[in-house]
């Protein structure tokens, strides 16, 4: 009825019901005294409990089932379906569940998208489809890949269990990604049907970059044949231009380009050409069709490759573009000694992870993060370019160098960056005995400025960050109550100290107003930077020009107390550019900038920032000779002694076992921040520094000197990346669905197996992005590790063995997704999927366009909703209400055994019912004690008249002389067995004349004993 039905979980406890018998047999004599009736229903009662604790035990059930449809349609989105043809897949959904849908039945129906990932479009509901303005999903959708697995599953755990389920399939078959085939076998298990619309890929003209191949062994100055192949799929000949670039750091080499025919089907192209230093490189092959038409899908017309070819081992120098040529005498002597130097200047830098990997090790000689005299020179290392330099050392094994100069470490603004973290030494200085503090102040008023409150929190945390513990930093800004510090009201100027997060968070806040005038606010910081005890004291000012200009005296106090001011000029009204802030930096010392672009603010504070840092810059009055601590280090061995040096940055040597003090300044005198030369190793990689310069400005008595050669060649050798290696390894790479795996083998020196290595591996993917890879052996010398590689391009690979073995260094190339690459619908694995059998049900349909039928049209003639699928069939629990019923079954079967029923009070509840609902007259009540005493009256009255016509009285006495039966006894027997004390309790009122007269003849009876008993006393 309705559907439903009853069912069991666990239908084996019904075979508890064969004790039925045995109860029926042992509780029908043991409740024989309870009487027919209700010995009965005690026994019904006792069978009806057990049979529902045994229907308990087998988890009984209520099953409904239901004749819904849910019908899911996952849309294939990817980019190897025309857009047109994307288009009439949609209009195919709508249309057809408009036109088979059965709302009678409450059918359902939902849409799901997928390209890479799967997203719902539509979840199932019981009404037709109506997508208004295309697929909403497309902003999560990834489309340069087919995941029909990720679609199904998707569907699967779409749907709801009220319903029969089937999924129809429209897609081109030309899955990349996934296994479709198996989850499709698990969604038949679960009974859900699969049909299947194919979307035929009509034949187009297209031509594909397949892919470059190299020789696996390149060598340096061998010849070398870069391969090209590429494919045709159109049936007629393609016109075009075939062009193969190489790239190594930041130069790209043209090798050739050639027109070609392209025939139908793959063509290979040669391009010979040698290699003549190591590196990485970067080959590109770009085909241009000389018709557009004929190649309409430009994403497969490009592939690349790379390769690294080592030789021996190669250094790149950056230099401070502002001071060209400080360390040429440096880069002659490695030279010399056999170490390949490549320099380059500051404001020209690498763009690239790949571009680092042609270099063992690199050297950052005395260059600041940032520098320039004007807006349109100013250059600095961009957090990307950092994060480079940290990342090829950490992760790619390349060695780190930071030689010093007045524009290195703290003094060139290098605090609190990533690079400092990769250095055994920290940039700031945490010892207050030493002098070594700065004081800025910003005064901000750009809010005019496109996006300007950006840009000021940006350049104030670009300050912030780049100052030390132990210098002063404060903030001006004006609101509607004025000129303000931002923190540190009223003094000002703080030290930063634990102070650095509270400052960088109150920026966040920060709301400045349009300042009027210069005047207050400088008073306010010339106040302050007269109350602070630092070595150098700075003030920048960014501003449009608009406030007044300050009082000449308040600008010649500046100069006295030398506190320079340099303004940043940002044009808001106008042309970039403001006397008054020109005028104000000239007379104070400072630097004038006029900024067009807003993005080069970081820079110039950036720049100017070191101003402040300058006190870090360490020159005693007279030379100090370095001593040498550490004589057993590579890097300094056969060192004895050093010549004297004028000066140095300082620094404080980290808090590390790691970290190896190699010499050390006798001044000053604390050893944390009288380091010369530390080195530890970081990660992958080893870096080090060298706190003074080598040979310019401090160290000029260091380029006649013997050991120069030694010293500089041993530290550079020494941070290279490690080539010797006792074992030998072997590295491939494959690539397949989206994944990259990574397999080494290892072989030691008698070319047997290397097992048991402790192998580690990270990669990082074309955004500079770490991936870790986990390495393990699954065979005797063999280790495997896999990553997932989602986006073409170029993934750096290495690998550490482990103790005592060198780092490996490989990469791979992911090219475009196999989505740009596939022509035909796969009709193999479409026929598949329909095929297949689902649990209790029909296969599914392979629903195929009719040429003469109206195409897409024709579709519609197959009923998605059509019936053959196995009914949902749903089940709750419902064996608590009957563990429910039989405790009220048990109750009832103790009541009837232990509680004996009484209908006497029927009578009265029907006369009630007579009087109260049917207005009959209460009938005449008798009083029944009366009635059975009148009675007895009369008895007794018979019984007495019988014994005086029968025989003559004659009463007798006992022997003592009391009666034999007293008065008591006689009134006991007359009233029917009341007691006396129960008959003087009735009230006279309620006595019948009959009553009267029946103890009157009584008193005689009594006076005639008594007269009898007298009468013989006097015969006596």
């Amino acid at each position: 009825m309705f559907g439903l039905e009853i069912g069991f979980d666990k239908p084996w406890y019904l075979a508890l019901l064969a004790l039925l018998p045995v109860l029926w047999l042992m509780s029908f004599r043991s409740l024989a005294g309870l009487g027919n009736v209700r010995r009965l229903f005690a026994l019904g009662f006792r069978t009806l409990v057990l049979v529902l604790i045994i229907m308990c035990l087998a988890e009984v059930q209520l099953r409904k089932t239901s004749e819904k449809l849910t019908v899911i349609y996952l849309l294939d989105q990817s980019e190897s379906i025309p857009l047109e043809k994307r288009q009439e897949m949609l209009q195919y959904v709508i249309d057809e569940v408009s036109e088979h849908r059965r709302a009678d039945r409450e059918d359902r129906a939902g849409a799901i998208v997928f390209g890479r990932n799967a997203n719902i479009e539509i979840p199932p509901f019981d009404d037709d489809i109506a997508i208004l303005g295309g697929i909403d999903s497309y902003i999560n959708l990834n489309t340069d890949a087919t995941n029909l697995e990720a679609a199904l599953k998707l569907a699967q755990a779409s749907f709801t269990e009220d319903s029969a389920k089937r999924i129809v399939v429209v897609t081109d078959g030309n899955e990349n990604i996934g296994d479709a085939r198996t989850i499709a076998a698990m969604l038949a298990d679960d009974g859900i049907g699969i049909d299947v619309a194919p979307i035929k890929l009509t034949a187009r003209a297209e031509v594909a970059v397949e892919k470059v191949t190299l020789p696996p062994d390149i060598r340096k100055g061998q010849p070398v044949e870069t391969r090209v192949i590429v494919n045709n799929y159109a049936d007629r000949t393609i016109p075009g231009k075939l062009r193969v670039t190489r790239r190594v750091g930041s130069q790209e080499e043209f090798l050739g380009e050639v027109d070609v025919e392209l025939p139908p089907g793959k063509t290979p192209y040669s391009f010979s050409h040698e290699i003549e230093q190591p590196a990485v490189y970067t080959y590109q092959a770009d085909f241009t069709p000389t018709r557009p038409e004929d190649d309409l899908m430009v994403q497969n017309n490009r592939a690349t490759a790379f390769t690294h070819v080592r030789g021996k081992g190669r250094v790149l120098f950056i230099e401070n573009f502002e001071n060209p040529g400080d360390f040429d005498f440096l880069i002659d002597r490695l030279r010399t000694n056999n170490i390949e130097v490549d320099s380059i200047a500051s404001n020209e830098l690498f763009s690239s992870l790949a571009e680092l990997q042609t270099y063992d090790s690199i050297v950052l000689a005395n260059v600041p993060r940032g520098g320039g005299v004007d807006a349109d020179s100013v250059a600095s290392f961009s957090d990307a370019q950092i994060d480079m330099l940290v990342r090829n050392t950490e992760q790619m094994g390349c060695g780190l160098i930071m030689l010093g100069g007045p524009d290195s470490f703290g003094a060139g603004g290098w605090s609190n960056t990533e690079l400092e973290k990769a250095m055994p030494v920290d940039f700031q200085i945490k010892n207050s005995k030493i002098r070594a503090v700065g004081a800025l102040a910003l005064m901000m008023h750009a809010s005019e400025l496109a996006e300007g409150n950006f840009w000021q929190k940006e350049v104030a945390s670009v300050a912030i960050k780049a100052l030390g513990p132990m210098d002063y930093c404060g903030l001006l800004h004006w609101d509607i109550s004025g000129d303000r510090w931002l923190w540190g009201e009223p003094q000002g100027l703080i030290q930063v100290g634990s102070r650095r997060d509270m400052m960088l968070a109150r920026l966040g806040r920060m709301q400045p107003g349009d300042m009027p005038e210069f005047e207050p606010a400088m008073k306010k910081a010339l106040t302050s930077f007269n109350r602070v005890n630092a070595s150098v004291k700075h003030m920048i000012v960014i501003s449009d020009g608009d406030p007044s200009p300050p009082g000449f005296s308040t600008t010649a106090n500046f100069k006295k107390a030398n506190i320079q001011v340099s303004t940043v000029a940002v044009g808001t009204h106008g042309p970039a550019g403001s006397k008054v802030l020109q005028d104000l930096a000239q007379d104070t010392g400072g630097r004038y900038y006029v900024v067009k672009n807003p993005k080069a603010l970081p820079k110039i504070y950036q720049s100017e920032v070191r101003r402040v840092a300058r006190p870090l810059v360490f020159e005693p009055d007279v030379p100090v000779s370095p001593q040498v601590v550490d004589r057993s280090h590579e890097i300094v061995q056969g060192i004895e002694t050093l010549p004297p040096i004028t000066g140095f940055v300082l620094t404080t040597a980290k808090d590390s076992p790691l970290v190896e003090t190699l010499i050390l300044s006798p001044q000053p005198q604390d050893e944390r921040n009288a380091t010369i030369m530390a080195a530890w190793t970081y990660h992958l990689g080893r870096t080090a520094v060298l706190t003074t310069d080598t040979g310019k400005r401090w160290a000029t008595r260091w380029t006649d000197w013997e050991n120069y050669d030694k010293l500089f060649t041993q530290l550079v050798r020494w941070s290279m990346r490690p080539v010797n290696d006792d074992g030998k390894f072997t590295v491939a790479t494959d690539v397949r669905d989206g994944k990259v795996s990574v397999i080494v083998t290892a072989l030691d020196t008698d070319d047997e197996f290397l097992n048991f290595l402790n192998m580690s591996s990270s990669a990082l993917d074309p955004k500079l992005a770490a991936k870790d890879v986990k390495i393990q052996q699954v065979a005797p010398g063999r280790y495997v590790g896999e990553f997932d590689a989602p986006d073409d391009g170029n993934y750096f690979i290495t690998i550490s063995p482990g103790p005592g073995h060198a780092p490996l260094l490989t990469g791979v190339n992911v090219p475009y997704s196999s989505e740009f690459r596939e022509r035909e619908t796969n009709m193999a694995l479409l026929k598949a999927l329909a095929a297949i059998h689902p649990k209790g049900g029909e296969p599914g349909v392979l629903i195929e366009e009719s040429e003469t039928e109206g195409g897409a049209q024709s579709l519609l003639s197959y009923d998605t909703f059509r019936s053959g699928l196995p009914p949902s069939i749903s089940s709750q629990d419902v064996w608590p209400l009957f563990l429910l019923l039989a405790a009220g079954v048990f109750f009832a079967d103790v009541f009837v055994r232990r509680v004996t029923v009484s209908l006497e009070w029927v009578g009265p509840v029907l006369t009630w019912l007579r009087v109260k609902v049917f207005g009959q007259e209460r009938p005449e009540q008798h009083e029944e004690r009366l009635d059975r005493l009148r009675s007895r009256k009369a008895a007794i009255a018979g019984e007495i008249d019988e014994r005086r016509a029968s025989t003559r009285f004659e009463p007798t006495m006992p022997e003592d002389g009391a009666p034999t039966v007293t008065l008591d006894d006689v009134l006991q027997d007359v009233a029917g067995g009341l007691a006396p004390t129960e008959r003087s309790k009735r009230p006279k009122s309620q006595l019948s004349p009959e009553g009267t007269e029946d103890e009157s003849y009584t008193s005689r009876l009594l006076k005639a004993k008594q007269k009898a008993w007298k009468d013989n006393k006097d015969k006596d």
